[in-house]
C-alpha cells in the first residue's frame, strides 16, 4: 500500500511540473556563402504537452546575447524560420533556439520555456 501512495505522489507530481518538447534544428550545418549575407534557419517544436497555449509561442534565434524573433514557415504550426544576417568575413556562427510559451494552470496561465544546445554554422566558400 504504501508503494502505491509513493507512486500516486510521482505521478500528481510530474504532472505538476512542467512538460518540455523536443526542439529540433531544420537547418544545415553547410551553407555556401551568398552575397546578401543572409542565411535561413528553422526550428520545430514537437510536445505531447495537452495544456500548452500554442498561439503564445514566441521563437528566437539566440546569437551572443542578442535575440532575434522568428516568423511561422507556411502551413505549419509547430515550425519556425528566419534569416541570420552574418558578416562577411565571418565563417562559423555559433546559436541556439528558444522558444517561450504559456500554458494553462490554476488560477492563470504560466510560462515556460526550452532552449537548445548550442548550434553551429559553418559557411564556405565556393
Amino acid at each position: 500500500m504504501r508503494i502505491f501512495h509513493l507512486l500516486l505522489t510521482a505521478t500528481v507530481l510530474a504532472g505538476l511540473t512542467g512538460c518540455t518538447g523536443t526542439l529540433t534544428n531544420l537547418a544545415p550545418e553547410y551553407q555556401t556563402r551568398r552575397a546578401d549575407g543572409l542565411y535561413p534557419v528553422a526550428v520545430a517544436f514537437e510536445t505531447r504537452q495537452q495544456s500548452l497555449r500554442w498561439n503564445s509561442i514566441k521563437p528566437y534565434v539566440v546569437v551572443s546575447n542578442n535575440f532575434y524573433p522568428m516568423r511561422p514557415m507556411p502551413l505549419m504550426s509547430n515550425r519556425w524560420e528566419t534569416l541570420l544576417q552574418v558578416p562577411a568575413d565571418t565563417s562559423i556562427v555559433h546559436y541556439r533556439y528558444k522558444l517561450e510559451w504559456q500554458y494553462n494552470a490554476i488560477p492563470t496561465p504560466l510560462n515556460d520555456s526550452q532552449i537548445t544546445k548550442p548550434q553551429t554554422l559553418r559557411i564556405i566558400d565556393k
